[in-house]
C-alpha cells in the first residue's frame, strides 16, 4: 500500500467536488480529487450541459418553424440527429478540456478510480491511500426508478435518453418535474408526440402554483398531452414500442418511456457508515456548516438533502473550502438559491412559493402581484407568454419571485439579490430597467407592490 498526504482530499469531481478543490487550491491548500469517471460529473457529461445544448437545438427548430410570422422565409427540413449529437458532444468536450486545464493549472492532483472512506480521514483507491487533513464527500446522485420498474431496452433514464441516435416519433415521460419537463419540451420541439405522466396535480410541483399552471397552459398549447394526478401502473415493451399502463385504467403507447422520477444520493459502497458517517435515506447527515458526524469529513452537493442543483453544489464546495480555511463564509439559505427549468417556456424562481410564504408568515401577512408578460414589449417581440409574480410581506421585504416565459432564467439573478438582501419593493422600484427588455416585467411588478405601477392596474 502506498500512502499519500494532502491538505484536502475530495471524493467526486463533479460540481461540488471540483468547486471545493479549486477554491481550496486558490487558498493555498494541497488538493487531491478522486473521480471514477470524468471530472465535471453528471452536470457536465450527463445532465445540465448536454441537456441545455439539446434544448438550444430544439429552440432553433422552433424558431425556424415560426420564422414566417416575423417575415423570414425559412423552411425546417428536419432534425439531423447525428449532427445534433455531434454539436452536444462538442460542447461537452470543450468544457471538459477547459476544466481539466483549470485543475492542472491550480496544481490539483486528479486520481482516476473508485474511492472508499477510511478512518483518518482518508480515501482508499485500490492499493493507494490518500490521507487528508480534511476530506470532502461529493459523489453526486443517480437516476431513481420506481419499485418494480426496471430500466432497460426502451425504458430509459435521462442519461440513456441523451445517447439516443434517433428522434423518437412518440415519447412517454414518467415524471413532470424539472428533468421530465425539459426532455418533454425538447422532444416536442423536435417533432415528437409527447405525453407526460405525473402523479401529483401539477407540472414542476415544487414551484409556485402560478408558475406550474403557466407551464401547463403553454404545454397544452404546444400539443403536449398531460396526464396529471395519474399514477403509473406498469409497462410492457416490444422490440419497437412500449405500452404504459396507468392506474386510472388508461394506457399510453410510445417508442420510449423516459423515467424521470427524481435522483437519489450516490452514497452506496463508499464505506461511509463503516467510517461513522450517518446516512438518512441515503443522504449524508450534516450540520448547517456541512460537517458530517466524523471530524474533518464534510459533504457537499447532491449527497446532502435539499435542492439537487449544480450551482448549489458549486456554492457548497466553495463554502466548505473557505470554512476549512477559517474564513467563516456566509451560509446561503436553501430557499435563496435560484431555480430554473429550461423548458419552452422557462420557469425561474427564488424564495418562498406563495403556499410556503403563507405557511411561514400567514396568508394575511402577504402582498402579491402578478404582471402578465403580454404587457412587456420585449416578450411580445420574442413571442412568449408568461408572468412575473412577486410576493412580499406587507410593509416588508420581497420573499419570493416566480417567473414563466422564454429566457426568464436570465432574470433570476436580479430577483435573487432582491430576496437575498431582503429588499423592499420601494427600495428596488426607483432603479431603471433598460427598455425594451424582459427585465422591465420585474421592474413593473416591484413598482406595483410599491404602490406606483406604470403599465398595470
Amino acid at each position: 500500500m502506498t500512502e499519500h498526504t494532502a491538505d484536502l482530499v475530495v471524493l467526486g469531481g463533479g460540481s461540488g467536488g471540483y468547486a471545493a478543490a479549486l477554491r481550496a487550491a486558490e487558498l493555498g491548500a494541497k488538493v487531491v480529487v478522486i473521480e471514477k469517471d470524468k471530472v465535471g460529473g453528471t452536470c457536465l457529461h450527463r445532465g445540465c450541459i448536454p441537456t441545455k445544448a439539446l434544448l438550444h437545438s430544439a429552440e432553433v427548430a422552433d424558431t425556424a418553424r415560426a420564422a414566417a410570422s416575423v417575415g423570414v422565409r425559412v423552411s425546417l427540413e428536419g432534425i439531423d440527429a447525428p449532427a445534433v449529437r455531434a454539436y452536444r458532444e462538442g460542447i461537452v468536450a470543450k468544457k471538459h478540456r477547459g476544466l481539466q486545464g483549470l485543475l492542472s493549472a491550480r496544481g490539483i492532483t486528479v486520481v482516476a478510480g473508485e474511492g472508499r472512506l477510511e478512518a483518518g480521514p482518508a480515501i482508499r483507491v485500490g492499493d493507494d491511500l490518500y490521507r487528508g487533513t480534511d476530506v470532502v464527500i461529493a459523489t453526486g446522485s443517480y437516476s431513481r426508478t420506481l419499485p418494480g420498474l426496471e430500466i432497460g431496452g426502451r425504458v430509459l433514464t435521462s442519461e440513456q435518453a441523451l445517447e439516443l441516435d434517433e428522434i423518437p416519433s412518440r415519447v412517454a415521460v414518467l415524471g413532470g418535474g424539472v428533468i421530465g419537463a425539459e426532455f418533454a419540451s425538447m422532444w416536442r420541439s423536435f417533432g415528437a408526440e409527447v405525453t407526460i405522466i405525473e402523479a401529483l396535480d401539477h407540472l414542476v410541483p415544487a414551484e409556485d402554483e402560478t408558475a406550474s399552471k403557466g407551464l401547463e397552459r403553454a404545454y397544452r398549447k404546444r400539443g403536449i398531452d398531460l396526464r396529471l394526478s395519474t399514477r403509473f401502473s406498469s409497462v410492457a415493451q416490444t422490440a419497437d414500442a412500449v405500452t404504459v399502463e396507468l392506474a386510472d385504467g388508461t394506457s399510453v403507447q410510445a417508442d420510449y418511456l423516459l423515467v424521470a422520477v427524481g435522483r437519489g444520493p450516490a452514497t452506496a459502497g463508499l464505506g461511509l457508515e463503516e467510517a461513522g458517517v450517518v446516512l438518512d435515506r441515503g443522504f449524508i447527515r450534516t450540520d448547517e456548516r456541512l460537517r458530517t458526524d466524523v471530524p474533518h469529513v464534510w459533504a457537499v452537493g447532491d449527497v446532502v438533502v435539499g435542492l439537487q442543483l449544480a450551482h448549489r453544489g458549486f456554492q457548497q464546495g466553495m463554502f466548505v473550502a473557505e470554512e476549512i480555511a477559517g474564513r467563516s463564509p456566509v451560509r446561503i439559505p436553501e430557499h435563496h438559491i435560484p431555480r430554473v427549468t429550461y423548458s419552452h417556456p422557462e420557469v425561474a424562481s427564488v424564495g418562498w412559493t406563495h403556499a410556503q410564504a403563507a405557511e411561514q408568515h400567514g396568508a394575511d401577512a402577504l402582498e402579491v402581484t402578478e404582471y402578465n408578460l403580454a404587457g412587456n414589449a420585449r416578450s411580445e417581440i420574442l413571442g412568449t407568454a408568461g408572468v412575473a409574480k412577486v410576493i412580499r410581506l406587507k410593509g416588508g421585504p420581497v420573499v419570493g419571485v416566480h417567473l414563466v416565459g422564454d429566457r426568464v432564467g436570465e432574470l433570476i439573478t436580479e430577483a435573487q439579490l432582491v430576496v437575498g438582501w431582503e429588499a423592499h419593493p420601494e427600495d428596488v422600484a426607483p432603479y431603471v430597467h433598460a427598455h425594451p427588455t424582459q427585465s422591465e416585467a420585474l421592474g413593473e411588478a416591484f413598482l406595483a407592490l410599491a404602490g406606483s405601477p406604470l403599465h398595470s392596474l
